[in-house]
């Protein structure tokens, strides 16, 4: 059976609130008609010409994305730019697209509780919280027992779908940690929050060098250990999609939601430099 765009647009709006949205970004339908029928829905993490192909193929007519396609300012969508290739392929084939941005990051269960509860975290709450004290960005809680960081990194190692850069790790391999803070995606912006929260370590992704080192010299300066791990922005977004699913099934049954499987991570492969003596 089918459920008419309008309606199911209705439903994820209610699981995930536009309202909740950073200032900054931009959710909702981006394409398609909203009287349009929807039999299946493609769930992703990125919007390629990959996962379009994809969507092609297993018959989806809506593809219900995690990144906006359109977040940063586009003056044109000619056939001949990324964006709009990728628009026109959805036009064409008759797929709508909508985009549940940081309004999924900051529900209860979003990006950043799927992570958490991949690695155990236990009675976290939001790492940034806002003003109605229940949605939030990030998330800080604790391990069951304290482990070591080299056991924490091989724990999210094994619970991330593979990619070339894997887990990057600052900090001793044999430090016990225990307060975790995180933040699915990119989060050097609360790094200084991560710090300040009492954290043992903070996970995130697309940490940059300039602000990775000033936080760990900071933390020197206060004679506190403080640990970073730097993992797949795609990866650690990636493991909420069957949270999506799950929840999007519970509000829509007739409709069949699959997860798009196309790893959308940006690098390939790593080559590691060998260690001088």
């Amino acid at each position: 059976m089918s459920v008419q765009l309008d309606s199911l647009i209705g439903s994820i709006e209610k699981l995930w609130p536009v309202q909740n949205a950073e200032e900054w970004d931009v959710v909702g339908l981006v394409s398609g008609d909203k009287k349009q029928n929807v039999t299946k829905v493609l769930l992703t993490v990125d919007v390629t010409s990959e996962v379009v192909d994809y969507a092609v193929e297993v018959g989806a007519n809506l593809i219900f994305a995690h990144h906006p396609l359109l977040l940063k300012s586009v003056t044109s969508v000619a056939e001949d730019t990324s964006k709009g290739s990728v628009l026109a392929n959805l036009i064409k084939s008759g797929i709508a697209l909508y985009s549940a941005h940081t309004n999924s990051d900051a529900v209860p269960t979003g990006t950043s509780a799927a992570l958490a509860n991949a690695i155990g975290l236990t009675g976290a709450k939001p790492l940034h919280e806002y003003a109605d004290g229940v949605h939030g960005i990030g998330k800080l809680g604790k391990l069951p027992e304290p482990i070591t960081l080299g056991e924490l990194a091989s724990r999210l190692n094994a619970a991330l779908p593979a990619t070339a850069t894997g887990v990057r790790v600052a900090g001793d391999f044999n430090q016990k940690v225990q307060t975790v803070a995180l933040c699915a995606g990119a989060g050097d912006s609360y790094l200084r929050l991560a710090l300040d929260s009492g954290a043992d370590v903070y996970i995130t992704s697309d940490l940059r060098h300039h602000p990775a080192q000033e936080i760990l010299e900071l933390a020197k300066a206060r004679d506190k250990d403080f640990a970073l791990i730097d993992i797949s922005h795609w990866a650690a977004e990636f493991l909420w999609l069957e949270q999506a699913k799950s929840e999007l099934t519970a509000v829509a049954p007739t409709v069949e939601i699959e997860i798009c499987e196309t790893r959308t991570d940006v690098f390939d492969f790593l080559m590691n430099a060998p260690k001088s003596n």
